[in-house]
């Protein structure tokens, strides 16, 4: 059985709501689409992770802003995690003040 994506062209408020409320249900956005469509989804991610796309190019800016040889992508990738957890720390305090 084929899955085929399917892509809905909607105003920003929706997928504002649809967002916020993945974000809330801690769903990823294709699951909270599901839960919306009644269809089913799953309730957990298997692995909750955050991705982005890194070209060779933004790798060459992080490894000369960071003091890494480009080429050292688990490095890189290391002092990256380390910043997102800083910034989440950072996010808690002011949210907490």
């Amino acid at each position: 059985m084929r899955s085929v994506q399917v892509a809905f062209d909607v105003e920003t408020q929706v997928i504002d709501a649809v967002r916020l409320a993945a974000f809330k249900s801690q769903l990823s956005t294709s699951d909270q689409i599901r839960k919306i469509l009644g269809l089913p989804y799953a309730t957990k991610p298997v692995r909750p992770r955050l991705t982005v796309s890194l070209s060779d190019a933004d790798y060459a800016l992080l490894g000369e802003r960071l003091g890494v040889d480009a080429a050292d992508r688990r490095r890189i990738k290391e002092i990256l995690h380390e910043q997102l957890i800083e910034f989440a720390k950072k996010q808690s305090k002011h949210e907490n003040s």
